[in-house]
């Protein structure tokens, strides 16, 4: 539903001068947005972060209570060379808490 809002947003776009004013929302939700104003590091960095330490294409991504480092983390799923691996990075500090192949049994 939310990709059916967002691309009728974009459609609905007013034309001015033959070229669409284009504007990205403030914000995409993703499971745990709640938690966000107890992070230090925003999504977008986060994301950078966990690119940096495994290249490929982001499938999931959220914010969660966990343990290790602070205690909260984001935690993405990176498809890379036909498999998906995990990668944790604290919200407080940034760091890379976690960088492996997802089980048979993901979260």
């Amino acid at each position: 539903m939310k990709t059916i809002l967002n691309l009728a947003t974009i459609a609905s776009l007013a034309i001015v001068g033959g070229s669409a004013l284009a504007a990205a929302p403030a914000t995409h939700a993703y499971v745990g947005q709640k938690l966000a104003a107890k992070a230090k590091v925003t999504m977008a960095q986060a994301t950078a972060i966990a690119l940096k330490a495994h290249p490929g294409r982001v499938t999931d991504k959220e914010l969660e209570n966990e343990g290790g480092g602070s205690g909260l983390r984001y935690s993405f799923d990176i498809a890379s060379g036909g498999k998906t691996f995990e990668v944790g990075v604290d919200a407080k500090s940034g760091a890379v808490l976690e960088n492996k192949k997802e089980g048979k049994n993901p979260d």
